[in-house]
């Protein structure tokens, strides 16, 4: 997806910004490779500037839409930062069931909070949680969010967001988790660390959990995948012949020309047509499995 008025991006650039947002290659070596890349006419600050998020464009549904509700609350979290904080929306009308959602490696920005209120817009209470919650939560932006999320122990974000699961969780009813990026991560990784619990799993280009965990797992999953994404995707064969030796209920689509976080749509890697086609079916399994 263009922006009005910026450049035609480079599809090198799109490589070289996934390896700054994983901690790859720092912001220096980031705006090298950029500079190498602008041609033409271009900068590597236009170039920068038409990579970063812009997430006016990312807001589907309004905080005040009148068919859901949302709040922010605390919650406790002993095994990991002691409390954690998230953001918690549900439909004025019938509840279909509960997600937890997991955000990228940057802590709870807009797009991910407008994710939760499409997902109560569609029938569901969401609640998703800010790792950040313990540094003071998400900064305002990307850059010095992913910065702070990288002073964080895993584990214990890990923590985190398993008590923000078993919070969400009712007796007997279970839950989905849908994650992105290291929220994918996680998604796959409370799938098989809380098996009772997690009914649903819905990782967007994420990382396996670890793969001596798999067998554990017993919701059904449904995995995400971008066609050019070479460090998530070079996991995959390993992550499925787990799934299939622990015979886990799983389907995988994977979406053509498309980039890593193509259903973030408040970046140039959105890609409209995948991303509807990969929230549809989100929505089509979560109803499925959640209110079976």
């Amino acid at each position: 997806m263009s922006r009005p008025n910026s450049p035609r991006i480079p599809s090198a650039a799109f490589g070289l910004y996934d390896r700054y947002a994983h901690g790859q290659i720092d912001r220096r070596q980031f705006m090298s490779g950029l500079a190498r890349l602008a041609v033409g006419g271009l900068t590597a600050t236009a170039l920068f500037e038409a990579l970063m998020p812009d997430y006016a464009q990312a807001q589907q549904v309004s905080f005040t839409d009148p068919a859901i509700r949302a709040r922010y609350l605390v919650f406790d979290s002993p095994d990991g930062h002691g409390q954690g904080r998230g953001y918690r929306v549900e439909p004025t009308g019938e509840v279909l069931g509960r997600v937890l959602v997991v955000h990228e490696n940057r802590g709870l920005n807009p797009y991910i909070e407008d994710v939760a209120r499409r997902l109560a817009k569609a029938g569901f209470v969401a609640f998703a949680p800010d790792a950040l919650a313990s540094l003071g939560g998400y900064p305002g932006n990307d850059d010095d969010g992913r910065a702070l999320q990288q002073q964080l122990e895993t584990d214990n974000i890990l923590a985190d967001f398993t008590a923000a699961a078993r919070l969400l969780d009712q007796p007997g009813q279970g839950i989905g988790v849908i994650g992105f990026c290291f929220g994918g991560f996680v998604a796959n990784t409370l799938a098989a660390r809380l098996p009772e619990s997690v009914r649903a799993a819905v990782p967007f280009y994420g990382l396996p959990p670890d793969l001596s965990r798999v067998s554990d797992i017993k919701g059904a999953l449904l995995i995400q995948l971008a066609e050019q994404d070479e460090r998530v995707n070079s996991a995959w064969p390993a992550y499925r012949e787990a799934l299939q030796a622990g015979g886990i209920e799983f389907e995988m689509h994977q979406y053509a020309g498309t980039q890593h976080g193509f259903h973030n749509d408040s970046t140039p890697r959105y890609h409209p047509e995948a991303a509807e086609l990969a929230w549809s079916r989100t929505l089509a399994f979560l109803r499925t499995r959640l209110t079976a």
